[in-house]
């Protein structure tokens, strides 16, 4: 399916930039968001996790839309997180995003009412049936509590607009099942950018990704080495990459991934709260890790 593949292979899930105020800043989402462009991504998934959708109002996140796309146009995949815990506010919200001009919509799994595996497909069959866009589930237990069987995502792998799914379970062994049990054109994304060499290399298509704020491009070589069986040199790029992409998560994402952007001369503010900035600790091994990279994004 040509429009799966156009959401791109390399997706960056973008922060969400706030000024002193703690207000959103949406020249400089415009403006990181094509320096993402330039630096590698193929696309970008707008208010996810990175983008800090739980203290976000449905107006901020409609006008982070618009602006994003407005920003890079064709350039690249505008994927508006639209997941909710109530099918019917997911509804009427990828309803909303759709108006905004996006090209795909991304489903978290519903967190906190801790669903059975029946209301987790009814659930996405439900909102992808609201819109025309190709929708992208998002797996990630950590946060959710509740694991989207790999059962289940091959069953819905089956309904038409849903076109993947970005996989941060961990468990390679379910991401195999799902790769080799879903339909044709159903594609796996990582969710965990430590673990992208080892899901492409059984079968996955790409990567959302947090550090290719950072380094995009050498995320990029890594992925093309793979797609052309270049394993050595995508496995010498992974471990080189490796230590940064821990780095990322020394604490709740995005609270590092914001303070290497601020430290690199990328001003993106500060994490709205509950999320605070890093204690000492955790900012120091920020630092010490962007030391020993080349940062491929230009301020």
């Amino acid at each position: 399916m040509d429009i799966v593949a156009e959401l791109g292979r390399l997706i960056t899930a973008m922060v969400t930039p706030f000024n002193d105020d703690g207000e959103v800043d949406y020249a400089q989402a415009k403006r990181l968001a094509l320096a993402l462009v330039d630096s590698g991504s193929d696309g970008l998934v707008i208010t996810g996790t990175t983008g800090e959708r739980p203290t976000l109002t449905d107006e901020e996140q409609l006008k982070m839309f618009a602006a994003v796309k407005e920003a890079v146009g064709e350039r690249a995949a505008v994927i508006a997180n639209t997941g909710s815990n109530n099918t019917s506010e997911g509804v009427k919200m990828t309803i909303e995003a759709e108006k905004t001009g996006v090209d795909g919509i991304l489903l978290v799994v519903p967190y906190y009412n801790k669903p059975t595996q029946e209301g987790l497909f009814r659930h996405f069959s439900t909102i992808a049936g609201s819109t025309r866009l190709p929708c992208i589930l998002y797996n990630v237990p950590g946060r959710t509590v509740t694991n989207l069987a790999p059962e289940t995502a091959i069953r819905l792998s089956k309904v038409g607009n849903i076109v993947g799914v970005k996989e941060a379970s961990g468990n390679l062994e379910q991401i195999a099942k799902i790769i080799e049990g879903a339909d044709k054109g159903f594609l796996v994304w990582s969710g965990n950018d430590s673990e992208t060499f080892h899901i492409m290399a059984m079968g996955g298509y790409g990567v959302i990704s947090v550090t290719s704020h950072l380094v995009g491009l050498q995320m990029r070589e890594m992925m093309d080495n793979l797609v052309s069986g270049r394993m050595a040199e995508a496995a010498a790029i992974h471990h080189r990459l490796l230590p940064l992409m821990n780095a990322m998560f020394v604490t709740s994402n995005p609270i590092p991934i914001k303070y290497a952007l601020n430290h690199v001369g990328f001003r993106v503010g500060k994490p709205r709260l509950p999320l605070t900035e890093p204690d000492d600790k955790s900012a120091a091994a920020i630092e010490a890790a962007l030391k020993n990279y080349r940062i491929d994004l230009k301020p």
